[in-house]
């Protein structure tokens, strides 16, 4: 409970002017998305190489970050809807140990992948410049969904933004329909 309100005093105290406005600004859009290769919970190897020709939704969480869990259900939702689409999603975890991750897995009941980033060194690479200055640079993005486009390429990125939080991910999959459409 004291990390959960440490963060969000932190968030709301030290970062209000900056995060304001953080989803319409859709950081690092266009960039070439940091490349990244983490276990998964069930001991394989995913790397974002791998989903190469394909969509792919990351979100990166935390167990304690009330915003991931009001959205892991809305997860689940979009790989059944999306994934026969071509569009993979997958769950990075920041910095906490797998027993944990386990329980939050079997609670939302994910049938994709939850990855591990067992140091925050792959948050860390997603955490835009000059965005939340105060928080360490692998918690910037816990609660961020990026949509990764058959490229490699970032076409979305929600930061949180507590003002405009989409628990049900409605402006992730508005731009997915979008992708989708645009490619056919």
């Amino acid at each position: 409970m004291k990390i959960v309100l440490k963060f969000l005093t932190v968030i709301t105290v030290t970062s209000l002017p900056i995060i304001l406005n953080a989803q319409d600004r859709q950081p690092m859009i266009g960039q070439e998305a940091p490349s990244f290769t983490l276990k998964s919970l069930n001991e394989e190897t995913y790397s974002l190489e791998q989903q190469r020709g394909k969509y792919v939704v990351i979100h990166f969480a935390a167990t304690w970050c009330p915003f991931c869990n009001a959205e892991a259900p809305n997860l689940e939702e979009l790989y059944k809807n999306y994934h026969d689409k071509g569009v993979e999603v997958i769950l990075v975890d920041v910095k906490e140990g797998k027993d944990l991750v386990e329980k939050s897995r079997d609670r939302f009941n994910f049938s994709f992948p939850v990855l591990l980033d067992e140091d925050g060194s792959v948050s860390a690479k997603y955490a835009p410049p000059g965005v939340q200055p105060d928080l360490a640079r692998d918690e910037v993005a816990i609660a961020s969904n990026l949509i990764i486009d058959k490229e490699g390429n970032i076409q979305f990125y929600s930061l949180l933004d507590t003002e405009n939080f989409d628990a049900k991910l409605t402006r992730v999959k508005q731009k997915l329909d979008d992708l989708l459409v645009a490619a056919k």
